[in-house]
């Protein structure tokens, strides 16, 4: 019996001595294999945090585009008064010739010639005659008047004349083919002498109103008792039309329509013998 008791003791001992590593339970040796370590346990990635845009964006420089050329002045852009020069003004000219008034070459100087054709275009679309062209003038530009006949007959190539208005318009066709400003009989008394007469003769200045038509003529410079006439054609006994030096915006002739010289070197070849010449003085 105590051989016994002395075998049991060394056994019971033995079995105290295992750690708790040596000594695990079965099922956690399984549970291991399940499990990863906890360096090997896949970590949750953290959602990237939204960017915040600069409340003020910064200005990206973009290459700047080069700038289109930029078209010609138009007439109108500002105003024009006579002594101008540049493209609004050739622009006027040519817009004028293109409703048959003569500004004269379109070389952009704003001188008589386009003066003596502004005058004319003002009288026909009923404006104040002025130099400077303002609101009013372009806008009478972009859509302007046609001139008003004179007479009940409309002959397809015939000359109104409008004393109140000074101007004149040449019809070929039963067209316009000439608008231009004229001058005619001032209205004044003078006294002079007829050609081969030895009385002086007093009369009024005056453009007499009716119904004529276009006789002789003459080239160049004629001599008359009253002055010096170019290129006259005659419609009505000694009255004529004929280029001047001096063309005003108001009467100012002994009763002939005068007008601007650079026009008198051609209305000639316009006009024929026999043709049509209403005059009259409209209200």
């Amino acid at each position: 019996m105590r051989k016994s008791a002395a075998l049991l003791i060394p056994i019971v001992l033995l079995a105290g001595c295992k750690t708790a590593s040596d000594a695990a339970p079965a099922d956690a040796g399984r549970s291991s294999q399940g499990r990863k370590p906890p360096h090997d346990r896949p970590r949750h990635k953290p959602k990237p945090k939204p960017k915040r845009e600069p409340a003020h964006k910064p200005k990206t420089r973009s290459t700047p585009r080069p700038s289109p050329t930029r078209p010609p002045l138009r007439a109108g852009d500002r105003k024009l008064r006579p002594g101008a020069e540049g493209a609004d003004v050739r622009e006027l000219q040519r817009r004028l010739t293109s409703l048959h008034y003569d500004p004269g070459k379109a070389d952009g100087e704003y001188g008589t010639s386009t003066q003596l054709a502004v005058w004319a275009f003002q009288a026909v679309n009923r404006l104040k005659p002025t130099g400077t062209l303002g609101p009013a003038f372009w806008r009478a530009l972009d859509d302007p008047k046609e001139p008003r006949p004179m007479a009940r007959r409309h002959e397809a190539d015939r000359v109104d004349v409008d004393l109140r208005r000074q101007y004149l318009v040449l019809y070929k066709d039963g067209r316009p083919r000439l608008i231009t400003h004229v001058s005619s009989g001032s209205g004044e008394y003078y006294c002079a002498k007829d050609r081969g007469a030895t009385v002086a003769r007093c009369r009024y200045a005056i453009t007499g109103t009716g119904d004529f038509r276009t006789g002789r003529r003459a080239k160049g410079w004629e001599i008359s008792p009253l002055g010096r006439l170019y290129n006259p054609v005659y419609f009505n006994g000694g009255i004529a039309f004929h280029g001047a030096l001096d063309v005003p915006r108001y009467p100012a002739s002994h009763g002939c329509v005068r007008m601007p010289m650079h026009v008198a070197e051609y209305f000639p070849s316009l006009v024929g013998t026999g043709v049509a010449v209403h005059v009259r003085r409209p209200g």
